[in-house]
């Protein structure tokens, strides 16, 4: 897990881009034990912080065939107005490949 300055953070081997990362949320050694190889397939990786605890989503790409309407990013916004607390902190990192 390090990060450097092209936005980028590698947790658990895998690289990925910081998409967003609302008010330097992003805590690399949290996450470390929090991002677990269930989020391997996916394509981008949620997290809202509240109440000192993250919770995180796992999304694909709307070309990804595994892709549904509860996965699916661009329906991120819906995510997040109908599941993650009012002032949430969120982050979003997208897997590089």
């Amino acid at each position: 897990m390090k990060k450097n300055d092209n936005k980028e953070i590698t947790i658990n081997d895998i690289k990925y881009e910081i998409i967003r990362n609302d008010n330097d949320c992003i805590d690399a050694e949290v996450l470390s034990e929090k991002i677990t190889d269930y989020f391997d397939d996916y394509d981008y990786i949620c997290g809202d912080f509240a109440y000192d605890k993250v919770r995180l989503k796992g999304f694909y790409d709307s070309s990804n065939k595994k892709s549904k309407r509860i996965n699916d990013i661009k329906y991120l916004d819906d995510y997040e107005k109908n599941y993650c607390c009012y002032g949430a902190r969120i982050f979003l990192l997208k897997k590089i490949k």
